[in-house]
C-alpha cells in the first residue's frame, strides 16, 4: 500500500449535519422537561482538530456547539441609523465631490443636509475618543460612527461655551447648521451665533473667517432682520470688510450716484451743512413715498427701470443650504452696484438700472429740494429747480399730484422743526418764580377804602377803621378818646367777627403791650391768632423762624433750602399780617421785643399742622 492508498476517516459536510441536527431535533415538550437539551437559539459551529491525523496540515471537523448571545444595545448607534434612513427615503446623490456644483445634486443633498439636522438638532453626546475629519461640502452623511461622535461632542462642548480647535469640516458643518437656522430659536439668535463663532475662530482657521464674512451679507439679503446690513456692519466695527455700501432707508448716497443733479457737489452742500441735508432728503423721500403711495403710485418704480433677463441669485451659494423658509416679494439694496430682487420665492440679482426719466426725476426733487433750503435759511446765492421731463409730469398729473407743493410743504415743516429752539424749564426754579411773583403782586394790591388798616407807632399795634361814608370822613378820628388815653380798639361795623380773629387783645381792655397779656397758648384753638400763624408756616418758614428767634445763621440755613432769603422773610411776614395784623420781622429780619414772646412759643415744640 503506497502513502497514497491510506484510508481517511469520513465526516459529514455542513448541509448534512444541518439536516440530521433539524431532524434529530427534539420537540418542544421534550425540551421543556429536559433543560440540559440545547435552545433553538443555539447554532452549531465545527472546530478542526489537527491532531487527530498523522498527516501535517490534515484534520477533521469535529461538530461543536456554543450559545450566541445578543450584542449590547447601542442607542447612539441607532440614532445615527434612524438619521441615514432620512437619506435612503430621498434619493441620495453624492457620488463625488465634483458632482457638488450640478444644480440637482446640490439641492438634493441640502434637502437631505436640512431634514438630518433638523433631526440632529437637539442631540448632545460625551464622547472620549478624537476622530479627524476632511471633505468638501462635508455632511452628516459622508461621516463615519466615530467621526459623528466627535462632531456632535464638538458642538456640545460649543454650545456650552467651551471653544476647542477642531478638524477644519467640523467647523464647516457647524456653519451649515447655522444658516439653515439649526439649533436656534430665531434669525436673531442665528446671526449673533454666527457673528460669535467668527470673532472666536478667525485668528485660528482664516478660510473659515472669510466665508463667515461673505455668508453675513447673505444672512442680511435672505432674512428679514429688524436691522440694516448697512447698521450691523457700523454697530460690529466691520466697514473695512463691506466698501462701499450705502444706507438702504435713506438711498441718499445710491440716489445721489445716479440723479441728473449731484447735490453733493453743490457749494450749499459743502459749507457745513451735510447733515442738515441728508436728513431733510430723508424726510422728504419718506414723506413723498407716502404721497405717491396713496396715489397709487410707487416712487421707486418710477425711479428704476424693471430689468429683464436678470440673473439669478443663490443665497449661501458656498454651503449646503436648503431654502426652507417662504419668502415675500420685496427688494434689497445693500448699494449702487448691488440690488436683490425677491419675486415669487426666487431671487434675481443686478446692478442699478434706471430710465432717462427716473434720472431727471430724482435730479428735481434734490434740486427743488436745495431750492427751498437757500430760500428758509436765508442763503446769498439763489438756484432754480428746472423742470419735469415731459413722461414723468403727464403721469403724476394723471395721478393728481402736485410735486412742487409737496416737495416744499415737506422742506419747510423739516425745517421748522429743525431749527426750533427748545426751552428746557425747571420744574422746582419755576415754583420759586411763581411764589415770588404771587407775593409780590399781593404786597401791590392797595387795600379797599372800607378795610381796617394796621400800623405801628411807638411800638404799639394800632387799627384804624377805614371810612365808609362821607359822614365818617367828617367825624372825629377816634370819638371819647381824651389825650393821652389808651384807645379801646372798636370792632368794624361790615364785619365784627373779622377784626376781633386777627385781634388777639379785643377781650382786654386797655393792655400796656402785648408782652402783659396771658400766654396765647391758653386761648381756644379755632379762635387763637398764634396758633393760625404755627399752622399757616411751611416746615421752612417755621424752622426759619426758630433759627431769627435764637439769632442763629439764617443766610446759611435759606442757601441749604434753595429759597432766598428774602422770599423767606417776605413768607412769614405775610402770614403774620394775615394772621395776627402786624409784621414779626423787620428790614434787618430781626424780631420785634413785642412778638419775641409769642415767637418763642410757636417755634418750641414742634410743628404739626401744615
Amino acid at each position: 500500500m503506497g502513502k497514497y492508498d491510506r484510508e481517511y476517516e469520513a465526516f459529514r459536510i455542513f448541509e448534512q449535519v444541518r439536516d440530521e441536527r433539524e431532524a434529530d431535533a427534539p420537540s418542544s415538550q421534550e425540551k421543556a422537561g429536559n433543560p440540559e437539551l440545547p435552545l433553538e437559539s443555539e447554532v452549531p459551529f465545527y472546530e478542526i482538530e489537527y491532531d487527530a491525523c498523522p498527516l501535517p496540515g490534515v484534520g477533521k471537523f469535529v461538530l461543536k456547539s456554543q450559545k450566541v448571545t445578543a450584542p449590547v444595545k447601542d442607542e447612539v448607534r441607532e440614532k445615527f441609523n434612524r438619521m441615514r434612513d432620512i437619506a435612503r427615503k430621498n434619493q441620495y446623490l453624492y457620488y463625488e465631490n465634483s458632482r457638488f456644483y450640478d444644480k440637482r445634486i446640490r439641492q438634493e443633498n441640502s434637502k437631505i443636509f436640512y431634514e438630518q439636522g433638523r433631526f440632529m438638532e437637539d442631540f448632545e453626546d460625551h464622547y472620549e475618543k478624537e476622530a479627524s475629519f476632511s471633505a468638501y461640502f462635508p455632511s452628516y452623511q459622508m461621516m463615519g460612527y466615530e467621526q459623528l461622535r466627535a462632531y456632535f461632542t464638538w458642538r456640545t462642548r460649543l454650545r456650552q461655551g467651551e471653544i476647542a480647535d477642531t478638524s477644519t469640516s467640523y467647523l464647516f458643518l457647524y456653519l451649515y447648521e447655522l444658516i439653515n437656522q439649526i439649533g436656534v430659536r430665531n434669525e436673531e439668535e442665528g446671526l449673533e451665533k454666527l457673528m460669535d463663532f467668527w470673532l472666536a475662530f478667525r485668528d485660528r482657521q482664516g478660510g473659515v473667517g472669510r466665508y463667515v464674512l461673505r455668508w453675513l451679507k447673505d444672512y442680511h439679503i435672505y432674512y428679514e432682520l429688524p436691522w440694516t446690513f448697512k447698521e450691523f456692519i457700523d454697530q460690529n466695527g466691520l466697514n473695512a470688510y463691506y466698501p462701499e455700501l450705502t444706507d438702504p432707508e435713506d438711498n441718499f448716497e445710491l440716489l445721489c450716484g445716479i440723479s441728473k443733479y449731484d447735490i453733493r457737489k453743490s457749494v450749499f452742500y459743502g459749507e457745513g451743512r451735510e447733515a442738515l441735508i441728508r436728513d431733510c432728503f430723508r424726510f422728504l423721500n419718506g414723506r413723498l413715498k407716502q404721497r405717491f403711495g396713496e396715489k397709487g403710485l410707487d416712487l421707486e418704480e418710477l425711479i428704476f427701470q424693471p430689468a429683464k433677463n436678470m440673473p439669478q441669485w443663490t443665497p449661501f451659494k458656498d454651503a449646503l443650504f436648503y431654502p426652507a423658509k417662504r419668502q415675500r416679494d420685496r427688494r434689497v439694496v445693500l448699494s449702487e452696484k448691488e440690488i436683490y430682487l425677491c419675486s415669487q420665492n426666487q431671487w434675481t440679482f443686478n446692478t442699478t438700472l434706471t430710465t432717462e426719466s427716473g434720472k431727471r426725476l430724482v435730479g428735481y426733487i434734490m434740486k427743488l429740494m436745495e431750492s427751498v433750503l437757500r430760500q428758509v435759511a436765508k442763503y446769498k446765492y439763489k438756484i432754480s429747480a428746472g423742470s419735469l421731463s415731459q413722461q414723468a409730469a403727464e403721469e403724476l398729473g394723471r395721478a393728481g399730484i402736485d410735486l412742487e407743493a409737496e416737495v416744499r410743504g415737506a422742506v419747510l415743516e423739516f425745517y421748522r422743526e429743525a431749527t426750533k429752539t427748545v426751552v428746557t424749564v425747571d420744574p422746582d426754579r419755576l415754583r420759586r418764580i411763581r411764589q415770588e411773583a404771587q407775593q409780590t403782586q399781593e404786597k401791590l394790591t392797595v387795600p379797599e377804602e372800607n378795610e381796617a388798616f394796621a400800623f405801628r407807632q411807638g411800638g404799639k399795634l394800632q387799627t384804624a377803621p377805614g371810612p365808609s361814608n362821607k359822614e365818617s370822613e367828617t367825624a372825629a378820628p377816634f370819638p371819647g378818646l381824651n389825650q393821652g388815653q389808651e384807645r379801646k380798639p372798636e370792632p368794624r361795623a361790615l364785619d365784627p367777627e373779622s377784626l376781633q380773629k386777627n385781634n388777639p387783645w379785643q377781650d382786654n381792655p386797655a393792655p400796656e403791650s402785648p408782652q402783659k397779656s396771658n400766654s396765647w397758648q391758653d386761648i381756644p384753638e379755632p379762635d387763637n391768632p398764634w396758633q393760625n400763624l404755627k399752622n399757616s408756616l411751611t416746615q421752612t418758614e417755621w424752622e426759619g423762624l426758630g433759627i431769627l428767634w435764637k439769632n442763629g445763621d439764617i443766610k446759611t440755613f435759606a442757601d441749604s433750602r434753595e429759597i432766598m432769603l428774602e422770599v423767606l422773610a417776605e413768607g412769614i411776614n405775610e402770614k403774620a399780617m394775615d394772621c395776627v395784623g402786624d409784621a414779626l420781622l423787620d428790614q434787618e429780619l430781626a424780631i420785634y421785643e413785642d412778638y419775641r414772646e409769642q415767637v418763642g412759643e410757636i417755634c418750641s415744640g414742634t410743628k404739626n399742622k401744615e
